[in-house]
C-alpha cells in the first residue's frame, strides 16, 4: 500500500473521531434548555490540576488510531492457509 493511501486512511479515521467528539460536545438545543435560567457557579480557591490530562489522552488515542490503520493496511499478500 502506498504512503498516500495510508495517509488518506489515517486522515479519514481521525476526521470520523473528530466529528463524533464535536457532536457530543455541542450543547443540546431544546425549549427547556433555552428558557431555563443559567445556574451560577460557586467560586473555588483551588485550581484544577488535571487540565492537561485530556490533551494527553486525545493525542494517545489519535496515535492508536493511526497505528491501527498502519497495521491493518500492511502489504502482506501471502495467503494464511497452507
Amino acid at each position: 500500500m502506498t504512503v498516500s493511501k495510508i495517509v488518506t486512511s489515517a486522515v479519514a479515521a481521525l476526521s470520523l473521531l473528530g466529528v463524533s467528539t464535536v457532536a457530543s460536545a455541542a450543547p443540546a438545543a431544546s425549549k427547556l434548555a433555552v428558557s431555563a435560567p443559567a445556574r451560577a457557579g460557586a467560586k473555588v480557591a483551588k485550581k484544577n490540576e488535571a487540565i492537561g490530562t485530556g490533551i494527553i489522552i486525545a493525542v494517545l488515542a489519535a496515535a492508536a488510531v493511526v497505528a491501527g490503520v498502519v497495521i491493518a493496511s500492511n502489504n502482506n499478500d501471502s495467503p494464511t492457509s497452507a
